[in-house]
């Protein structure tokens, strides 16, 4: 392929498009041309490549005129500084013999780019037991289960969510040992599948989702996931080594006590409670009993709350229990607008909140003084 690439840009699509891709970049490396966006102009499409050895990402930039077909590899933090900055509505990216010239109304900026040849060489993988579902779907699996997965864990494989496919449902996974989330929604077609993907990856392929109802396929080729997002591009991730611990273990079956409330109010109870808390004293106080409940907190040298929330419909005895609030609220904040139900059994045992069969969370309690 000829080197002399030549595009018109739409300047806000190719700042979306090279905001995604340098999220991929790595920060700190030993390899010059990691840090560098590979741009690819062939059959009227601009494609950008970034990886930072563990996940490649190949995007297509909407709304491009490609004058001339060619490659170019560009560093990557620069070109989206200087395109951020440009306030014309197009953009035009020109590459020639390895210098980038980028080029708006009333500005030109040159930057010394590499050798396209110099990057590494990315096959398309052949993903096998490939399925679908829509953007949505994913994006709300994600949102339902990430926020729970832990960081830096030295048990590895609690480190990425889990992704189980079994047939026409699909399962998300996350865990940091004190608390679980899992989220099911449909997709397509037959078949079993499970990867652990690192939640770096499933921050990414989030950005990378359009419309609701675009398709995102999902298969896994030599040890990788492959993602397919209708209309955006291709992310390939390694996948977290390890197993994941066998979470339906964890889900409370005997809980006697539950009641429903709307997410929205019960979070706001919670976070008004939780400004009296602090290092020392991180617990709320959760009382259910009769028609009410009563979320309190207290903090040594600071003062005491106490919120009381209407319920209705409480089923089983009366029960104070602790839970610490940050944790609750991560968890009503992704299913916004729905009712949830809270089952519990006594004091030391875990809470489960649920909304239907889509969203189980379990989180376990804390002592309260």
């Amino acid at each position: 392929m000829a080197s002399h690439l030549k595009v018109n840009c739409d300047r806000s699509a190719i700042v979306e498009a090279l905001a995604l891709a340098s999220a991929v970049v790595p920060t700190r490396t030993t390899t010059p041309v990691l840090t560098c966006l590979k741009l690819t102009a062939k059959d009227g499409e601009l494609v950008l490549r970034a990886t930072d050895g563990q996940i490649s990402l190949a995007l297509s930039v909407p709304n491009v005129e490609v004058v001339s077909e060619g490659e170019a590899l560009i560093p990557a933090d620069k070109l989206g500084q200087i395109v951020r900055t440009c306030e014309d509505s197009t953009v035009t990216l020109e590459m020639d013999k390895n210098v980038a010239t980028v080029k708006s109304e009333g500005s030109t900026f040159k930057i010394f780019g590499y050798d396209p040849k110099d990057y590494p060489a990315g096959r398309d993988p052949q993903p096998t037991g490939a399925f679908e579902a829509t953007a949505e779907t994913i994006r709300r699996l994600v949102a339902r289960t990430i926020f729970a997965t832990a960081v830096e864990n030295a048990r590895f494989a609690i480190n990425g969510v889990l992704m189980e496919r079994k047939g026409k449902r699909i399962r998300l996974v996350g865990t940091d040992g004190k608390r679980l989330a899992v989220a099911a929604g449909g997709c397509t077609g037959d078949g079993d599948m499970t990867l652990i993907v690192p939640s770096k990856s499933l921050n990414i392929l989030v950005k990378m989702l359009g419309e609701p109802d675009a398709k995102v396929t999902i298969g896994k080729a030599e040890g990788q996931a492959v993602f397919q997002v209708e209309g955006t591009g291709m992310l390939v991730t390694s996948l977290v080594e390890g197993t994941f611990p066998p979470f339906e273990d964890v889900i409370p079956k005997d809980q006697d006590k539950r009641v429903t409330f709307d997410a929205a109010d019960l979070a706001t109870a919670i976070r008004r409670a939780a400004l009296l808390t602090n290092e020392e004293s991180k617990g709320v106080r959760f009382a259910f009993k009769g028609d009410t409940l009563v979320v309190s907190s207290r903090a040594p040298e600071m003062g005491e709350a106490e919120i009381r929330v209407p319920m209705s419909g409480y089923q089983g005895d009366a029960i104070e229990i602790g839970f610490q609030p940050a944790f609750i609220v991560d968890a009503l904040k992704v299913v916004d607008g729905e009712q949830v139900m809270i089952e519990m059994r006594n004091p030391q045992k875990p809470g489960v909140f649920k909304v239907g069969q889509e969203f189980t969370y379990v989180v376990m309690p804390v002592n309260v003084v």
